[in-house]
């Protein structure tokens, strides 16, 4: 993906999930317009989920997922089954491919409970249409109260190309119930506010760009017509005295938030680029009442490190390096630390004492969710990448003032 791309995470993510040899793989080709995805008489070939980014009209940026066979039996099908239902926690309208000439299965109908649990807009697809007679339909399932919009499957065929633009409609007024409002910044200021974003530029640091929360702050701002400055925390105190007037806010990478904190001036909004995306992606609630679990950690607790994508550690890594320095030095602890990233998040979070997860850039509001009710469900605490550092540096109630009903969560820090 080029770095003008939509982010994965930005993307309407479009599931095509069903039973073995039903079409899906068929169905996402004729829908992508590509050879995405394998196609075979024989039943389960497609044994790992397909990615596809594109742009979909007249949805816009999508992400098209084809899933392995639901219906999967013996040791390799239950792990085809269980990166299904890994997908759902990251699906934003799910697809069920039926057969026109078997109908709605028991595993079809165990698909769409799993979709109801997930609160997952679904659309129901007869695929292989053209092998019914023109009065033939798929009957109503005998519990017809089971599906939330009434009966209305859309019947395709692949095979032929038949109605699939009725598909991609379909899918496009469910995916346009999303919430489009929600903002990383541009709803905290007004035209012409002048923003400074404080950016390191480090052995950790992309060459050649900034890292994603950065551009992505950078674009809303611009949309919401105010000034983003951009500068390395090395040059912060400089510009400030140059600017000529105070900023409305200041913006820092998490990495740095004790060195920009002692410069800008206390009247002056201060918050990080991982609030900010925690926000976003409806953690920081969660975040800021989880982070008081590092003052209760003990020797021997173990902590995973989440993070929502995979790329190559740095020598001064923030997940795997310089997070677990600040935790030992806060606490003075012997603690076991863990670390994930991409997919694999563990579903297991019991054995943990606290979670601590990036800013989920890479990923979309759904999964992030996810995550975040699995550690609540299992009574752990979690928090993010930078409200954990604000709160071990001592500026946590400054960093999140912005956010009165949030502040509101935070209990007295030390």
């Amino acid at each position: 993906m080029g770095m003008n791309d939509t982010p994965s995470g930005e993307r309407v993510h479009i599931g095509f999930f069903g039973r073995r040899n039903v079409g899906k793989s068929s169905l996402v080709n004729r829908i992508t317009g590509q050879e995405l995805s394998v196609v075979s008489e024989v039943a389960g070939t497609t044994t790992d989920p397909v990615y596809k980014a594109m742009e979909l009209l007249p949805m816009g940026p999508v992400m098209i997922i084809d899933t392995p066979g639901f219906d999967d039996e013996g040791s390799l099908g239950e792990l085809r089954v269980k990166k299904t239902e890994q997908i759902l926690h990251k699906t934003d309208v799910a697809v069920l491919v039926v057969d026109a000439q078997e109908g709605i299965t028991q595993c079809d109908s165990q698909l769409l409970t799993l979709f109801r649990e997930q609160d997952i807009p679904y659309i129901i697809v007869v695929n292989k249409s053209d092998l019914l007679g023109e009065e033939d339909r798929i009957t109503v399932p005998p519990d017809a109260s089971y599906y939330d919009e009434g009966w209305n499957p859309v019947y395709v065929s692949a095979c032929q190309n038949e109605n699939v633009q009725q598909l991609k409609e379909r899918i496009a007024s469910l995916s346009a119930v999303r919430d489009t409002s929600r903002r990383l910044a541009a709803d905290l200021v007004q035209p012409l506010d002048m923003i400074v974003l404080v950016v390191p530029i480090d052995s950790a640091a992309p060459k050649g760009r900034l890292i994603l929360p950065q551009q992505q702050t950078i674009r809303d701002l611009l949309e919401a017509e105010a000034v983003p400055v951009v500068v390395r925390e090395n040059r912060l105190a400089e510009t400030l005295d140059r600017l000529g007037r105070k900023p409305a806010m200041v913006i820092t990478d998490s990495q740095v938030f004790e060195e920009v904190a002692a410069v800008v001036p206390r009247e002056i909004p201060l918050t990080s680029f991982s609030i900010l995306m925690a926000r976003y992606k409806g953690l920081l609630s969660a975040a800021v009442q989880g982070v008081a679990a590092i003052d209760r950690l003990q020797d021997g607790d173990r902590i995973l490190i989440a993070e929502g994508c995979t790329h190559h550690r740095q020598c001064d890594d923030i997940g795997t390096v310089k997070i677990p320095r600040f935790l030992k030095k806060y606490t003075g602890k012997e603690l076991l630390i863990e670390t994930s990233s991409g997919i694999g998040f563990p579903e297991d979070l019991s054995s943990y004492a606290l979670v601590i997860h990036c800013g989920g850039c890479m990923l979309n509001e759904r999964e992030v969710r996810w995550r975040m009710k699995c550690a609540q469900e299992e009574g752990v605490p979690i928090t993010n990448y930078g409200i954990s550092i604000a709160h071990m540096k001592g500026i946590l109630a400054r960093s999140i003032e912005m956010f009165p009903d949030i502040k509101k969560l935070l209990k007295e820090e030390k």
